[in-house]
């Protein structure tokens, strides 16, 4: 099946407006392209290190919608039009003018895993959930691994930076706190090191399927890996549900800017003698999460690097 899409432009002061109408009409969902850029409180919950460079925002966007090719596309360009024309009268809406275009019906839930592949972090081998095991490989560590749409296969640099620090210090029956698990794939790497038990928490609810798909992959017990969905930086509950003084291992891949706040918060996780693994961290943020870590009185342990990505690992003595 192919799509149709219709790309309108117009002005950023009417695209509120155009939501509604499109509402009106039947019209489920837009795409919206423009330069404003990001708010302080919309990038808070995002984890974003470095904001892309957007041309000024020139006060233009583009606004796209999609209609199946079987819908009276005629009428529904009519009503899109006669919308238009209710609401210039109450703000500007550009030039108004609609191109279209034709896509296919990909199936975009999909369509990534063909660059997915399994391979190795040292003696690791992470597989996803779509590929065989090859004979020579299955007297390995396997770890079976599907991201889902919401979250990272372990290639990234900053993953296979703490699976190498988990190695160094996982021991059996250690209690471990990952901070913004995703698709689990630290804990679980955790448990099959020798880990008594994990415990992740997010922000997405996302990653609760995920891991729990990602559980049942790896033959983990449901008892071994709970989930909690909130921000254990600034909620209470949350801190409360994790535990004090508990954990043996806490892991946060995440990015610096939220490290930062994250780090004097998650000590009181922290057993005596704990570890902290951190990454997420470009090396011009080094110098900022080693300071964080040293502020909140941990005693730094080591920094290891891949490519531009940074690993800070620390100590409650």
């Amino acid at each position: 099946m192919k799509w149709k899409k219709f790309t309108l432009e117009t002005t950023t002061d009417a695209v509120d407006y155009l939501g509604s109408m499109f509402d009106d009409i039947g019209i489920e969902g837009m795409e919206i392209e423009d330069n404003v850029p990001l708010t302080e409180s919309e990038t808070k919950g995002m984890f974003i290190d470095i904001l892309p460079e957007l041309p000024p925002d020139d006060g233009t966007a583009r606004v796209s919608f999609y209609l199946d090719e079987d819908e009276d596309t005629e009428e529904k360009l009519k009503a899109v039009r006669e919308g238009l024309e209710e609401i210039s009268q109450f703000v500007n809406i550009g030039t108004a003018k609609i191109t279209e275009s034709e896509t296919d019906d990909k199936d975009w839930i999909n369509n990534w895993k063909q660059y997915f592949h399994q391979f190795y972090v040292d003696d690791i081998l992470i597989v996803p959930s779509w590929e065989e095991i090859k004979e020579e490989d299955k007297d390995k560590m396997i770890l079976h691994i599907d991201p889902g749409t919401a979250f990272g296969t372990g290639m990234h640099e900053t993953t296979q930076l703490v699976i190498r620090q988990l190695k160094k210090f996982v021991k059996p029956g250690m209690e471990i706190l990952d901070v913004g698990t995703g698709s689990g794939i630290l804990g679980i790497v955790a448990l099959k090191l020798g880990a008594g038990h994990v415990v992740g928490t997010d922000l997405d609810p996302c990653a609760v399927p995920a891991v729990s798909e990602n559980k049942e992959a790896n033959q983990i017990e449901e008892k071994s890996f709970d989930m909690m969905i909130g921000n254990i930086i600034d909620d209470k509950e949350v801190q409360e549900q994790v535990g004090y003084e508990k954990y043996d291992i806490v892991t946060a891949n995440i990015l610096a800017d939220v490290l930062v706040p994250l780090t004097p918060v998650i000590v009181a996780q922290m057993k005596k003698g704990a570890y902290y693994i951190t990454s997420g961290i470009l090396d011009v943020k080094e110098d900022v999460v080693v300071k964080a870590v040293k502020d909140a009185g941990l005693t730094l342990v080591e920094v290891t690097h891949q490519g531009e990505w940074v690993s800070v690992t620390a100590r409650k003595d």
